[in-house]
């Protein structure tokens, strides 16, 4: 039987966040749910994912942070290359009309994110707050976009938050077949090169857990992103040799 959680915390704005050992645990209504209200600004955001902390809410509720215990995250070395998706992105690095781009098109990832179907999931928690809050987020350097372009469309992508080397994934969409799947690939990649050693997942998914994402104490992560937010932030453009991170060089592939 799930057990009575203390009384959730109530922020003002500015108010500093409780420690996240008092996040609900496992067996309340919802683990990981830290505290209420307080604002979205950049100051907050900012604070919040230093000490592994992110707002998810649903229209209509009050801003919701949270901290589960344990963490999803993708350790880069560990991204599953399956062979029939190594080979597509094999033809995506060779096709001319094929391209990654960094934070061109941050706006509409985050908007076409906010209306993709997830399943198992109704309406979408990337509510207009959010989407105006990340917006001021990305214009502060703090938020960027992984775009699939195809014949100068945008296709596919996600967004995500990055703090030093410590990187925070947000969520995703696709407009044709992996194109989300080629941007994480591409943001592997990325990490991969500029030594960025995990993204977070947040949460714990069939999909997520399939392209080699794992849980790890909430502990640990929150010291690994406590190194990460001490480093120099690379500077997000991606620059195709960031594939060679993930497939064979053209030179030596047959």
């Amino acid at each position: 039987m799930p057990s009575q959680p203390p009384p959730l915390r109530w922020l003002d704005p500015g108010q500093d966040f409780p420690p996240i050992s008092e996040a609900w645990g496992e067996n309340s209504p919802a683990p990981g749910l830290l505290a209420a209200g307080g604002g979205l600004d950049v100051d907050t955001l900012i604070r919040a994912y230093s000490h592994g902390i992110f707002p998810w809410f649903s229209d209509g509720q009050p801003t919701l942070w949270w901290s589960p215990d344990p963490r999803m995250v993708l350790d880069v070395s560990e991204f599953r290359l399956h062979a029939s998706f190594k080979k597509t992105l094999d033809k995506f690095r060779r096709t001319a009309n094929c391209e990654i781009r960094m934070d061109s098109a941050f706006e509409q990832v985050i908007q076409a994110c906010s209306t993709s179907h997830r399943e198992g999931q109704a309406g979408t928690w990337i509510v207009p707050d959010m989407i105006a809050a990340y917006g001021e987020l990305h214009r502060a350097g703090y938020a960027h976009s992984v775009e699939t372009w195809v014949d100068g469309e945008l296709v596919g992508g996600l967004y995500c938050v990055a703090l030093g080397t410590a990187v925070f994934g947000e969520s995703m969409f696709s407009r044709s077949t992996d194109a989300s799947k080629i941007a994480l690939a591409a943001l592997v990649g990325f990490c991969r090169h500029h030594g960025v050693r995990q993204i977070d997942c947040q949460q714990n998914t069939r999909h997520l857990a399939s392209l080699g994402a794992r849980e790890i104490p909430r502990d640990l992560f929150v010291q690994r992103v406590a190194a990460g937010i001490t480093q120099r932030s690379p500077v997000w453009h991606f620059d195709p040799l960031y594939w060679r991170e993930l497939l064979p060089s053209k030179s030596t592939q047959k």
